[in-house]
């Protein structure tokens, strides 16, 4: 049986727009097919501490650093979603005295200020200069191995 091949200008409006919008975010998010392998298993992997990742920094001379400098940035992330949640939610509070108004506005300071602290924490860091998915891939690689290697 012959497969149906379309006519491209015999697609709807819609769908040729379609077709293009999900090719750009299909680009755009082609880093999640570096965790699809640890995603999509059939057993997830068991929950790592600290101390495991610890390990790992000290274990990997090329990765390991790179992983701490990205787990430091969380920290920057955080104090700026902080700050961000609660000035913002004060100011909504202080001109309005409305509280769906405040908790609106502490979700969407801490948003801001969560996106605000990474930026930060990408230059005083400098994350740009690293490759920090790959960093988290081999952990992910090595943890992987090691949770084998216990059961």
């Amino acid at each position: 049986m012959a497969e149906k091949v379309e006519d491209p200008s015999s697609q709807s409006f819609l769908r040729s727009h379609w077709e293009g919008y999900k090719e750009f975010w299909a680009e755009r998010f082609s880093f999640l097919d570096n965790y699809s392998r640890f995603i999509k298993r059939d057993k997830p992997l068991p929950s790592w501490s600290s101390s495991d990742v610890e390990q790992f920094i000290a274990s990997d001379p090329v990765h390991g650093p790179t992983l701490k400098t990205a787990r430091e940035a969380v920290n920057y992330g955080l104090v700026g979603s902080a700050i961000g949640a609660v000035s913002t939610a004060g100011v909504a509070w202080k001109y309005s005295r409305s509280l769906h108004g405040a908790g609106l506005s502490f979700l969407a300071g801490g948003v801001f200020g969560w996106t605000f602290g990474q930026e930060i924490a990408n230059h005083s860091l400098q994350l740009y200069r690293l490759d920090t998915v790959a960093a988290q891939v081999k952990f992910m690689e090595w943890w992987e191995k090691k949770s084998e290697r216990r059961s």
